[in-house]
């Protein structure tokens, strides 16, 4: 048997392209079936038919569109020498099968590089806007960092670009590096910002990272055969700036301030007391860079907020515990409360978080938004509430997900299920489910 030739690179490290090389790939039909195993037959032949829109449609707007991904949106590894690929970590499930999440841990990992956009989830966005005519840059980016920083990279990119003035289009977490932006100089170039599932006051979902009981980190877990959630939680995703600063402010939850150590159950994974601090510091800025654009919600801005998904809307600290409310206000990430921005045009749409950009729905209204700065195709409404609210605690979310996945015997749809499914509901968030609180 010949030795590899490339010993250490994994099949995942040989597959990952730069969305321009994915895109002639797919117009041109070359590399199908190692394509359609990255993407699945139905999304590949969507992908397809828009890379082949995208290339032949001439570009008709000045402005180009700016697209931030969110948290975990964007692939880290380290750079080999050619002619080796990239060493993809995130998101590569061989090494994460291999214990080598410890690798993202800072200030360890701070050499990681950005390796664009995952494509699953903004490749398709770029596709259509670019189909629409618009020239789109994917600004990717390292979202462990901290978003002051982050803030800081992106107005000193947008004061590079020749463009006379540029748009963007931010997901999740890249809407408050967006909007952190606004008020730095560079800022004032941007024409309009539409955010999408941007958590305005936070998310619950950090709290539960911080905690272990987050669904992604549960699900990453079980793949690692080296390290439970909570060694994951406390030892790599509690180093993370990003998620202190996602944690959820006081206008969201004003009983409980998130950014107080003494607030957090005293047992188990627990928040960084400096990063605590920066997140504080770092919401003085967003609040500082608004009055800097003169409004507190800048005027440039326009949201979609996802509804209608099972979401975390609250929590509680008792026994020594979290407890969580879930209800349908929200897109499964994002509370309807912390999506919502003041003083601004919001759009709903019945969306899950993770989902939102690669909506064909979306997509078109997004086209329409940069165009006119209106749209018909998503609701001015957010729709009838639904009363069905449950209550789960850490305790019972530690449940979940502790049997280890026998990677190799899952068949290629079953890989990119589960991946493509990181973020999906836990059981317990059900309306109705057995032992749950019912309210209403």
């Amino acid at each position: 048997m010949n030795a590899d030739p490339m010993p250490g690179v994994s099949v995942y490290d040989r597959l990952r392209r730069s969305d321009e090389e994915l895109t002639a790939l797919l117009a041109g039909g070359a590399a199908r079936h190692e394509l359609v195993a990255v993407f699945g037959a139905s999304e590949y032949t969507l992908l397809a038919a828009l890379a082949r829109r995208a290339l032949r449609a001439p570009r008709r707007h000045a402005a180009p569109v700016y697209i931030l991904p969110g948290i975990m949106g964007t692939q880290l590894g380290a750079v080999r020498a050619a002619p080796a690929p990239m060493d993809l970590l995130w998101l590569d499930p061989q090494d994460i099968i291999d214990g080598a999440l410890t690798n993202l841990r800072l200030p360890e990992g701070a050499g990681l590089s950005a390796l664009g956009a995952i494509p699953y989830s903004y490749l398709a966005l770029r596709l259509r806007l670019q189909a629409a005519g618009f020239s789109v840059v994917m600004h990717d980016y390292d979202w462990r960092a901290d978003l002051s920083g982050l803030a800081r990279a992106l107005a000193a990119r947008l004061r590079a670009d020749p463009a006379p003035e540029v748009m963007m289009v931010a997901h999740s977490m890249g809407g408050l590096i967006a909007r952190a932006a606004l008020g730095q100089p560079g800022g004032e170039r941007v024409r309009r910002l539409i955010l999408l599932g941007v958590p305005q006051h936070g998310s619950y979902g950090a709290v539960q990272a911080i905690r272990g009981t987050y669904p992604v980190v549960r699900r990453l877990a079980a793949l690692d055969r080296h390290h439970d959630a909570e060694f994951l939680a406390q030892q790599v995703f509690s180093t993370f700036p990003s998620i202190h600063q996602l944690l959820p402010t006081m206008e969201l939850e004003p009983s409980t301030d998130l950014l107080d150590a003494a607030n957090w159950p005293g047992t188990g994974p627990r928040p960084d007391a400096r990063l605590l601090q920066a997140a504080r510091e770092f919401g003085a800025l967003l609040v500082a860079s608004n009055a800097a654009s003169n409004a507190a919600a800048d005027a440039r801005c326009l949201a979609i907020c996802g509804v209608q998904q099972r979401t975390v809307v609250g929590l509680q600290l008792r026994a020594g515990d979290f407890h969580y409310r879930v209800s349908n206000a929200g897109d499964g990430t994002v509370p309807l409360a912390s999506a919502r921005l003041a003083h601004a045009d919001n759009y709903y749409v019945r969306c899950e978080h993770s989902a939102l950009p690669r909506s064909a729905t979306v997509g078109r209204a997004l086209i329409e938004l940069l165009r006119s700065g209106r749209t018909t195709r998503l609701a001015r409404q957010a729709g009838a509430r639904s009363p069905r609210t449950v209550a789960v605690s850490d305790a019972e979310l530690r449940t979940t997900w502790n049997e280890k996945v026998d990677w190799a015997r899952l068949r290629p749809a079953a890989h990119r299920d589960y991946l493509n499914r990181l973020n999906q509901a836990p059981p317990q968030y059900a309306p109705w489910r057995t032992g749950g609180t019912r309210r209403g």
